[in-house]
């Protein structure tokens, strides 16, 4: 199998209009009963004993533990010029640039259905993990090693990304190869329903982004940070990360979505499973004037929509993506949570007014979270209460949702909570305390 298969006839047509744009999304549009949740989760891969990072090459590689993943029942090898760089099988696996490994979960009526998935994935990976030398680590930022001597992995999407991506953001390599996060997706009714939740999603991304913070080391030492990895992701390229604040005037909606996006520059062309460097130009021009000859597609569309990460991005499901990695059982609270919010029209009125509307503080109030975790503060005051009422919010849109067996995947949040402090000043207090700065007390504490 191949990446970058060729995508369906729906999605090789031309794009005509602007209304083609806005059919793409709203062909995402599901009746209530077929909503469901997927959720993907990165790991940092480290050398046991040495914890050196895991090459790609060579017998103790990443692609050689990857071809034991797939020499597993139901497993597939995912290739790129002969290159193992995925697998397909009981739940499908993709490498980042910097060697993390990604499971992505198939999407779920059942949180609980979508946990087991994750259990067992991580069953599979732990056995040949330590049977190949490699420890997979729930932390949202790589904790030893500088970017520089981490690894990069041979694709050419993300050989072209590494040339990019350093002009928009001086932190732009550090966040392709030095971070690790958890992404949740769902699904929307309409076009309304979209907005709704999209807004939801980003009036709670402080408070989300600082109960899952867990990136408080770097170099051996404190990072400055308790989720380093959202800061990085703040200076990584403005054109397409951030809080986007247009999601709350007016005239949002599909179409609104698409404007912003027709703006970003592309990062490639594919033709004939080929990557072309698009050097900056915007879909909008690649749409009006075409490329080398070739016009865009809704495959060109679909695929430039992948490259955008703002804090809630929208394809045909919403995705939210502003949790660090975080070690189970924490790991499954974050979709918990987010169910509980966003499948609860009124949960999602409640968490709505927890925070200031105001687009400035917002964002503000993100930069201070990835500073102090849940120690940062509002114009309102303290956010570790109002990240307690969030909980409780979820809690119960859980049980309107007749889901009140998902519940209990909050209780590891409210442990949490209760204690006061993010994952990431849990593990400095640790580090500097009780742990007394021993790499070994780290993995044991982080490893999957």
């Amino acid at each position: 199998m191949t990446l970058d298969k060729r995508a369906s006839a729906e999605l090789e047509r031309p794009v005509e209009s602007l209304d083609d744009l806005v059919a793409y999304f709203r062909a995402g549009e599901k009746p209530r009963e077929r909503f469901r949740v997927g959720i993907e989760h990165e790991k940092l891969a480290l050398r046991a004993g040495t914890l050196e990072p895991v090459p790609y090459d060579g017998p103790a590689g990443i692609e050689s533990f990857l071809r034991r993943v797939a020499q597993q029942p139901g497993f597939e090898a995912i290739t790129e010029d002969g290159r193992v760089l995925g697998l397909d099988g009981p739940t499908s696996v993709s490498l980042e640039p910097g060697g993390q490994v990604e499971q992505n979960g198939q999407p779920h009526a059942s949180l609980l259905d979508a946990i087991a998935e994750i259990r067992a994935h991580v069953a599979t990976l732990r056995g040949i993990a330590d049977a190949s030398g490699i420890v997979l680590l729930g932390l949202g930022a790589h904790p030893f090693h500088p970017t520089k001597e981490l690894t990069q992995i041979p694709r050419e999407r993300y050989r072209i990304m590494r040339q990019y991506l350093p002009t928009r953001g001086e932190l732009a390599l550090d966040m392709m190869h030095a971070t690790a996060s958890l992404q949740v997706s769902f699904d929307w009714s309409d076009e309304r329903d979209m907005v709704s939740m999209m807004r939801t999603a980003l009036a709670v991304t402080p408070l989300v982004t600082a109960c899952f913070a867990n990136s408080s080391l770097t170099m051996g030492r404190p990072s400055g940070f308790v989720s380093r990895r959202a800061w990085i992701w703040r200076h990584t390229d403005p054109d397409r990360c951030g809080m986007l604040p247009f999601a709350f005037d007016d005239a949002m909606g599909y179409a609104r979505y698409a404007e912003w996006a027709l703006d970003v520059p592309m990062f490639f062309l594919v033709r004939d499973g080929a990557y072309r460097p698009m050097n900056g130009t915007t879909f909008r021009r690649f749409w009006r004037d075409g490329h080398e000859g070739e016009r865009a597609t809704l495959a060109d569309w679909d695929r430039h929509l992948t490259t955008l990460f703002p804090e809630v991005r929208v394809k045909r499901i919403l995705e939210v993506r502003c949790a660090d990695a975080v070690p189970l059982p924490l790991l499954e609270a974050a979709p918990a949570l987010w169910k509980g919010v966003l499948y609860d029209a009124g949960a999602r009125e409640a968490a709505s007014a927890l925070l200031p509307v105001d687009g400035d503080a917002r964002d503000a109030l993100q930069l201070d979270v990835a500073r102090r975790g849940l120690g940062a503060s509002s114009p309102r005051g303290p956010i570790l209460p109002v990240a307690r009422a969030l909980a409780r919010i979820a809690r119960e849109g859980l049980r309107r949702q007749g889901a009140a067996a998902e519940a209990a995947l909050l209780d590891p949040l409210d442990d949490l909570l209760e204690r006061g402090k993010s994952p990431g000043e849990v593990v400095l207090e640790r580090w500097q305390g009780e742990w007394a700065g021993s790499p070994a007390r780290l993995i044991e504490h982080a490893r999957y």
